[in-house]
């Protein structure tokens, strides 16, 4: 009897320890506005859940009564205890001072790198924003680091529009990984169930043999024609009158007429502008109306001023009012980026666009002109909303974004995507992430955080490191063969679970001449960008150099690729003309 008393004891015992209890409710704003994509912290478990679509959720956990810390950007945090056997509907404030309405955002972080520690980092029209060139790093002290995953391209095109000029380019507005984003390396495509495929590579270092360069490749799933979703567009055209000039408005009304071939009959296209007056130019209508959309847009023509504000807030009510469940919900911007009118600083567009961020429309923003061109202020919006970012500087350009590589442009097959990578410290001693560089203000802002990325269908981009090699023991934890552990954090569209992909780098040595093509050019392109920002990681190299290694290893077949060739030559001799320029 004592016996079966215990046994029932300990069941009971155990019962109520691997209980699982359900906690349901929604996450709404003081109007009563459902809240996607909060971030809900569980503090029994520490893991991080997202409400969905109607700012719903559900989160199982072992405890009947827990408590959550919900985050979102622009909103008061909460943290409160709550009760699985009620249905719980929390409320969150949003935020109205401009300081505090968001936070500054890193495109790379190294974990426990102290502020002091990047000090010496630092070195004493168009806008651009300030960047600080990633350094190397002590692996034993700091051995992860990541960046976000994101698919602009638009220094690349706003790079040949210098070139083509015959100008130097100002310094922050060559950005390596989106010049290496602008080619689509080697595609590997990932398992049936997965959203991402890796490979890598370790090599000798072409411009300093005592190192090593870490090949890291990522490719995204393609999402199959007959799968992709429809598509309730907002093409928001800025018809201001800066924008009366060739290489703008007319560019743009070539650049959307070739999107509209693409069309589908479930897809739905509206058109916002903004100039002497801001409004919808198209109601909402179907792909089928082909000619009815492109009549809209050649009618366009530009004047007035330039009030970018009132043009984002009249797009996102009108994508919002066609949303579609499920669907690509997306406003694609088009401008100079010369807002003159309403809110404009740089600081004023990132708290406007964060209020529209997790309403579950993306946006694209292509910009176009020279002069007055505003990429810092594209490049908030952009990343702001979600989205990504190009510059077209001539037709093809507009060929190649919205039509060739249309389904990376518009639909996504990951959100808030970012990489961490763990490095093996017993085989690696310092090691330099190329390219993802920082922005000042970022850096400075003890609240800033890394912003994941939105992933397009079919992405393969290439990402390198710099590695300072050391020959030691391995300690216990690491395969002898394993340089670098990776993660992929993200989430899948209108999915709030978070997801990770793992992979593992192996140390194994390839001679860069044995490396495959695309990779050997991939490094002849992180030269040509370091020689543009005339980085102190370019001393020891030249122009020659990175031309020679071009030639070598780009495809003669690849329009894309040959032209690159060209412009390493034409960028050499405008810099060494300028260099011999008296004082």
């Amino acid at each position: 009897m004592k016996k079966s008393a215990l046994i029932f004891s300990l069941l009971v015992i155990h019962a109520a320890t691997f209980a699982q209890y359900y906690l349901r409710g929604e996450v709404k704003d003081e109007k009563n506005t459902p809240l996607s994509n909060a971030k809900i912290r569980l503090h029994s478990s520490g893991y991080i859940y997202y409400s969905g679509q109607a700012g719903a959720f559900g989160i199982t956990t072992s405890k009947k009564i827990d408590s959550v810390t919900i985050n979102m950007d622009g909103y008061h945090p909460v943290s409160l205890q709550v009760d699985a056997g009620k249905y719980q509907s929390i409320i969150l404030k949003m935020l109205y001072a401009s300081a505090d309405i968001r936070k500054n955002r890193l495109l790379s972080f190294t974990k426990n790198l102290r502020p002091e520690d990047r000090e010496n980092w630092s070195a004493s029209g168009e806008t651009y924003s300030s960047q600080l060139e990633n350094e190397f790093v002590n692996s034993r002290k700091y051995p992860e680091t990541g960046f976000a995953i994101h698919t602009d391209k638009a220094a690349y095109s706003n790079i040949r529009r210098f070139l083509n000029m015959g100008t130097t380019i100002p310094s922050d507005a060559v950005r390596v990984e989106e010049l290496l984003n602008y080619f689509n390396f080697s595609y590997t495509a990932p398992k049936t169930d997965s959203v991402f495929a890796f490979e890598s590579y370790v090599s000798d270092c072409p411009w300093n043999p005592n190192n090593q360069l870490l090949f890291l490749n990522i490719c995204a799933k393609k999402i199959e024609p007959e799968k992709i979703p429809p598509s309730n567009l907002v093409f928001l055209i800025d018809v201001s009158g800066s924008m009366d000039m060739p290489n703008r408005l007319p560019l743009l009304k070539s650049a959307f007429k070739l999107l509209v071939d693409n069309l589908r009959d479930s897809d739905t296209i509206s058109i916002v502008v903004y100039g002497s007056t801001t409004g919808v130019w198209l109601i909402p209508t179907s792909g089928k109306e082909k000619e009815k959309i492109r009549k809209a847009i050649e009618e366009l023509n530009p004047v007035g001023a330039t009030p970018g504000e009132s043009g984002i807030r009249a797009a996102y009510r009108v994508a919002k009012s066609q949303f579609i469940p499920h669907g690509n919900n997306r406003v694609i911007l088009a401008t100079d980026g010369d807002f003159n009118v309403g809110q404009s600083t740089e600081d004023e567009l990132e708290k406007l666009i964060t209020q529209h961020q997790q309403s579950g429309i993306y946006l694209t923003c292509l910009g176009v002109g020279m002069g007055n061109y505003k990429d810092s202020k594209l490049e908030v919006l952009a990343k702001k909303g979600n989205g990504n970012f190009a510059y077209l500087d001539n037709e093809k350009e507009a060929e190649k974004v919205l039509v060739k590589e249309l389904t990376q442009t518009l639909y996504t097959v990951a959100d808030d995507a970012y990489l961490n990578i763990q490095f093996n410290a017993d085989l690696v001693n310092e090691y330099r992430l190329i390219g993802y560089d920082n922005k000042l203000k970022a850096l400075a802002d003890t609240l800033s955080e890394v912003e994941g990325g939105e992933v397009g269908s079919g992405l393969s981009l290439i990402v390198l490191f710099e590695l300072v090699p050391q020959f030691a023991r391995l300690e216990s934890g690491y395969h002898k063969d394993e340089l670098a552990k990776v993660m992929v954090h993200y989430r899948k569209p209108s999915d709030s679970t978070h997801r990770i992909a793992y992979y593992n780098c192996t140390s194994t040595i390839t001679d860069f001449s044995d490396l495959p093509r695309c990779h050997q050019f991939a490094a002849s392109v992180t030269m040509f960008a370091s020689l543009l920002k005339e980085s102190k990681y370019s001393k020891r190299y030249s122009w020659n150099d990175a031309i020679i290694l071009a030639h070598q290893a780009h495809d003669p077949k690849d329009p894309l690729q040959t032209e690159f060739v060209g412009m390493i030559e034409k960028a050499k001799r405008i810099y060494l003309k300028n260099r011999k320029k008296p004082r």
